[in-house]
């Protein structure tokens, strides 16, 4: 089992520790699990949530946990995500949606905002890497 390490230099601030991690330390991983952007799709393939950021935002994320399950991890496992999101201003709707999922074992984080994602209506997708 690989030994994970998060945290935050004392002398850089994280303004917002209760979404990310400044490092996460992964230490003789036994597997890395790298997720594909998963996107606001019901098991059908067809869109949820259309126009509100933040059920589009948790369905990402219960993507995500059912292809990490497939892979033989958790939503636990996840060391860093990359959002694309198409509205910045949403950001605090993204972050609150997140926060319902990774509560103390918080990878590292980055967030951009893109134009476009693949399909019309797409308003976010997260890309993931998991360690077990």
């Amino acid at each position: 089992m690989s030994k994970i390490t998060r945290g935050n230099p004392p002398n850089l601030k994280n303004v917002r520790k209760n979404v990310y991690s400044h490092y996460v330390r992964v230490d003789e991983p036994k597997a890395l699990i790298f997720l594909s952007g998963q996107l606001s799709r019901d098991a059908e393939g067809r869109l949820a949530g259309a126009g509100d950021m933040a059920a589009q935002t948790r369905q990402c994320i219960r993507n995500m946990r059912t292809v990490l399950e497939a892979a033989g991890g958790t939503l636990e496992d996840i060391v860093s995500v990359v959002v694309y999101t198409t509205d910045m201003r949403e950001f605090n709707n993204i972050v609150a949606a997140r926060t319902e999922f990774f509560i103390d074992k918080l990878p590292t984080s980055t967030i951009v905002e893109v134009n476009h994602l693949a399909d019309p209506g797409l308003l976010i997708e997260i890309q993931a890497i998991a360690a077990l």
